[in-house]
């Protein structure tokens, strides 16, 4: 076998910039260089892992100079835990590296006007802002060094190591989410490891514990699920466990999976001990009454809620409504901004491929004694023809909130048929969203456009561009 070539290590290297992925820039001659961990301003020794024609990648093997960009991570796996990769970096410059990160996906991708953007908005809370955390069981743990002597491999409950599929690392500590969320994974892992029961193995799909999901809400409620493969003797005693010591939970849940994958938004969960939902109240939109929405095991919602009121008010401004305006709400999911804007219109109309989340969206309308929504399951570009505008009323308005990966082409073609007087287009993908609206600029043309930071710390962002008919 011909031997790896060894790459070399650059020193004293400036990190210029914030690139992909969380990775910082760094440049030497004309290579472009991604390293993690590191910060604008850092001066850095950079082993180079991997090199390609136009760029190349590296970790920061020393730093002799710290940028007053710094800030000191408040996790303890910081750097090993592969989530959180800006948290070492001020806020407000995460912040700027998102505004941004939209503003190039625009103007590049695009060739979008941007002279219409705002200032991000930045999220209240920067720690202890997610109301969902999914932790994995594995029966083989990640350590940064091998057990020592004959001690026997102990498995682990945490997070997946970044491109290592099998391997999770062990959480202590989890700054995203309140103190509570900690002691009841700490409580679950202590009592199966002490009763010796077996944690996934996702090589030979063996095991009985899979996952346990924790979530609470702005009225410190807390749901907690656990995800077992197989039946083991003592895994009901786990639950016992949970349910007499943390007087906390008010629904506790299990799914049993045994597919090869940890999907469990196709199976029955099984309440345990409490409620079968939790239940979460979002403030309405300019004095409006609250909106509270019923949260199963499979239910989707937005995981910042104070900045999900935000994001939806940012829409509802956007849509600028009147009493007589049909709205059409795509990809609604669980109807939350179908919801949220039904007060200030005559009609919602909301679609959505998932057909669970659809029966959801209905309930929750049913629960706030909204009357005036309707929602319809099925795929987006088969659903949105001409014959469904004819039935349910050409839409004033549309919002769009698409997956990352934007809105099909038929979808489009049906928007620019409709000519709604404006677009509301939510995305989480600001380079699809740029694709998609550059399709649309033939009728339409781009007002506002406003960025959300829902996930402080991550390179992610939420953005709403405010789309106003041309012709």
């Amino acid at each position: 076998m011909r031997k790896k070539k060894e790459q070399p290590i650059l020193e004293n290297v400036p990190i210029t910039d914030i690139g992909a992925e969380g990775k910082a820039i760094a440049r030497v001659e004309e290579m472009v260089i991604f390293v993690p961990f590191v910060v604008p301003g850092d001066i850095a020794d950079i082993k180079i892992l991997k090199k390609k024609k136009n760029y190349a990648e590296g970790k920061a093997v020393a730093i002799h100079h710290y940028s007053d960009k710094r800030v000191e991570a408040q996790c303890p796996h910081f750097g090993t835990c592969g989530g959180c990769r800006w948290q070492i970096l001020n806020y407000a410059d995460q912040l700027a590296a998102k505004q941004q990160q939209v503003k190039d996906n625009f103007e590049r991708l695009g060739h979008i006007d941007c002279s219409g953007i705002q200032p991000i908005c930045g999220s209240e809370n920067i720690y202890e802002y997610r109301n969902k955390l999914e932790f994995t069981f594995s029966s083989r743990a990640w350590h940064d060094l091998p057990p020592c002597g004959d001690a026997p491999e102990q498995g682990a409950l945490g997070f997946h190591i970044p491109t290592l599929f099998d391997k999770v690392l062990n959480i202590d500590h989890c700054a995203l989410q309140p103190s509570l969320s900690d002691q009841i994974r700490l409580a679950a892992r202590d009592y199966a490891l002490a009763r010796q029961i077996p944690f996934y193995d996702i090589r030979n799909h063996t095991g009985c514990l899979r996952n346990l999901i924790i979530r609470n809400t702005a009225t410190d409620q807390w749901m907690v699920t656990l995800v077992i493969a197989e039946e083991h003797p003592e895994w009901k005693g786990l639950m016992e466990h949970l349910r007499d010591n943390f007087p906390q939970i008010t629904s506790l849940q299990y799914i049993v999976n045994n597919k090869f994958n940890d999907s469990y938004s196709d199976l029955p969960s099984v309440t345990f001990a409490g409620q079968d939902h939790i239940m979460e109240t979002m403030p309405g939109y300019n004095g409006a009454e609250p909106l509270h929405f019923t949260i199963r095991p499979q239910t989707f919602y937005q995981t910042n809620s104070p900045q999900a009121q935000r994001l939806y008010s940012f829409v509802a401004q956007y849509a600028q409504l009147s009493p007589t305006d049909t709205v059409y709400d795509l990809y609604t999911g669980t109807g939350t901004i179908a919801l949220f804007l039904s007060h200030l219109c005559r009609q919602v109309i909301g679609i959505e491929y998932v057909e669970d989340s659809v029966a959801a969206a209905r309930q929750n309308a049913d629960a706030n004694h909204i009357g005036n929504t309707r929602f319809f399951a099925g795929d987006m570009a088969k659903v949105l023809t001409p014959q469904f505008v004819a039935e349910q009323g050409t839409p004033d308005v549309v919002v769009t909130d698409p997956p990352r990966a934007g809105m099909h082409e038929k979808v489009v073609e049906q928007l620019l048929a409709m000519q709604p007087r404006r677009i509301v287009y939510v995305s989480c993908n600001p380079a699809t969203q740029a694709r998609d609206i550059s399709l649309l600029a033939a009728k339409y043309r781009v007002g506002r456009i406003q960025p959300v930071d829902m996930f402080p710390h991550t390179q992610h962002v939420e953005n709403v561009a405010e789309l106003i008919l041309a012709i």
